[in-house]
C-alpha cells in the first residue's frame, strides 16, 4: 500500500523508518518531511493543517494510509475531515476523531474525562479572565510549588511550576488578562503538585482493545541535571528500569482499561495513539496530561524496539482488529539523545551544514529540525537529530549514542551529556 506520514520530525522520521521495513508499505510519502525522511521516502511540500493540500496529494499518489504524527491536525479534525469526505473515506486515517483528540486539545477536558473514570490524577480547578480573582484565592489554598497550565496547545510551553505565591498570581493574571500563551490560555487549569518521577506509558487503541507499547521517560530541560527552561525533549530511555511489573500492573488496571473504556462508554472514535504522562507518587500512578500522538523524543526509542509489523500493527488499530495482533517487543533498552541548536529553547540559526552523518555506526540517527540544501542536510529546527542506540542495558545503549556524536558537527551543536542521570 502507498502511505502518508504528516509531520516534519524526528517522531515522524522514525515513524518512516519502521514503515519503510515493512513488506506492506509499497510506496512512502512524508509531508513535509525533512533532510532524513528524504533518504527513505518521497518529501511532500504541504502543511499538515492544509487538510485541502493533503487530500489532493492523498487522491494524487493513492494513498491507502495517513499516519498522523503532529497533535495540530488532529486537534483540528482531520479524522473527521476524512471521514466525512466520500472520495477520502476508504483512507485510513490512524489517529483520533477531534472529540477524542480534545483530550489533548484541552487540559480542562481532559481533568474531567479523567475524573467521569476515576482515573488518578492531581485535584484541580479551571479558571478564565471573568473568574480572575477566584483563581487566586484558590492558589492560596494551595501548597508551593504552583501548577498553572494554559488550556488550549501551546506548543509544549504552556505549562508553568512556580515556587512563590505572588509570582503564581502575576503569571495566571498573564496567561489570563495578557494572553502569555495567546488563545490557548484563555482558559487556564490550576492544579496540585505531584511530587514524584515521572514516565510516559504508549497506548495503541482501536477504540475497544488497547496494546501497551514500551514505556519510556524523556528529559525536557536544556542543561545537565534537569536544570534551565523547557524544551521539546532532550533525551529518552525505554524502558523505564522503575517500572517494575506490578507498578505496570497499576498503570494498566488503574489508567489504561478505564481509559479504553472510557473513550467506549462516550462513543468517541478513537483510532491510534495515547501517549499517557505519569508520575510515580510514592509507588502509585497517576496521569499528568494525555497526548493523543506519540512523543517527541520518546518515539525514537520506542519505535526501534517494537519488532511486530508495524504497518499491520496500524491496520489492525484502524480495523478494530487489534486484539488479533500479537506484539513483540525487543528486549532491548533503547535511549536517544538529541543535538540542538545553540540558543535553544530561546532564539537560534538555522541553516547550518550538518557532518559526519556517514559516520554513525550501530545506531540510528533520526532527523528532526533538518532540511536539504541541495545534496546537503543543514539545520532547520531547535531540535536538530537524535541518535538512538539499542543494546542490552540503557547505559551501554547511551554509551554507544555518546560515541557516535563524537562523529556529527554543526555549528554551535549542544547536547546534555546526563541523560538518564536519575535511573
Amino acid at each position: 500500500m502507498n502511505i502518508l506520514i504528516l509531520g516534519s520530525g524526528g517522531r515522524e522520521h522514525a515513524f518512516a523508518h519502521a514503515i519503510s521495513k515493512s513488506e506492506h508499505c509499497q510506496e512512502l510519502f512524508v509531508a513535509p518531511g525533512n533532510a532524513g525522511t528524504a533518504t527513505i521516502a518521497t518529501n511532500i511540500d504541504v502543511s499538515v493543517t492544509d487538510f485541502e493540500a493533503v487530500k489532493s496529494r492523498v487522491l494524487k499518489h493513492q494513498i491507502t494510509m495517513v499516519v498522523v504524527g503532529p497533535e495540530d491536525p488532529l486537534v483540528q479534525g482531520i479524522s473527521d475531515f476524512f471521514r466525512d469526505d466520500e472520495t477520502l473515506q476508504h483512507v485510513m486515517l490512524i489517529g483520533p476523531s477531534k472529540r477524542g483528540a480534545l483530550l489533548e486539545g484541552s487540559k480542562e477536558r481532559a481533568k474531567e474525562f479523567m475524573a467521569q473514570h476515576n482515573i488518578p490524577t492531581a485535584s484541580y480547578a479551571s479558571f478564565t479572565k471573568d473568574s480572575l480573582a477566584a483563581g487566586k484565592t484558590f492558589l492560596e489554598t494551595l501548597e508551593a510549588p504552583y501548577v498553572l497550565k494554559a488550556d488550549g496547545l501551546a506548543a509544549g510551553k504552556g505549562v508553568l511550576i512556580l515556587d512563590d505565591l505572588a509570582t503564581a498570581k502575576q503569571e495566571l493574571e498573564n496567561m489570563l488578562s495578557h494572553s502569555k500563551f495567546g488563545a490557548a490560555s484563555e482558559k487556564v487549569v490550576i492544579e496540585e503538585f505531584l511530587e514524584g518521577i515521572e514516565l510516559s506509558v504508549f497506548v495503541l487503541t482501536d477504540g475497544k482493545s488497547y496494546k501497551i507499547l514500551p514505556t519510556a521517560k524523556d528529559y525536557k530541560r536544556i542543561g545537565e541535571g534537569d536544570q534551565g527552561l523547557n524544551t521539546g525533549g532532550m533525551g529518552a530511555v525505554s524502558p523505564v528500569p522503575f517500572a517494575d511489573q506490578e507498578f505496570l500492573k497499576k498503570i494498566e488496571e488503574r489508567i489504561v482499561k478505564p481509559t479504553v473504556h472510557g473513550l467506549q462508554e462516550e462513543e468517541i472514535d478513537y483510532r491510534g495513539f495515547v501517549f499517557i504522562g505519569l508520575i510515580k507518587v510514592n509507588n502509585d500512578p497517576y496521569v499528568i496530561e494525555y497526548n493523543v500522538r506519540m512523543g517527541d523524543p520518546e518515539t525514537e526509542v520506542v519505535l526501534p524496539r517494537i519488532q511486530t509489523d508495524l504497518v499491520r500493527l496500524l491496520e489492525a488499530t484502524y480495523q478494530q482488529r487489534l486484539s488479533e495482533i500479537d506484539l513483540q517487543i525487543d528486549a532491548q533498552a533503547a535511549t536517544t539523545v538529541m543535538l540542538v541548536s545553540g540558543g535553544y529553547p530561546e532564539a537560534y540559526e538555522k541553516g547550518k551544514e550538518i557532518s559526519g552523518l556517514a559516520e554513525v555506526k550501530n545506531s540510528l540517527v533520526f532527523h528532526a529540525g533538518t532540511r536539504l540544501e541541495g545534496a546537503k542536510a543543514v539545520t532547520n529546527g531547535g531540535r536538530v537529530l537524535a541518535v538512538t542506540s539499542l543494546d542490552s542495558d540503557f547505559r551501554k545503549a547511551l554509551k554507544k549514542s555518546y560515541q557516535n556524536i563524537e562523529s556529527l558537527h554543526f555549528d554551535r551543536m549542544y547536547y546534555r551529556t546526563d541523560i538518564g542521570f536519575d535511573l
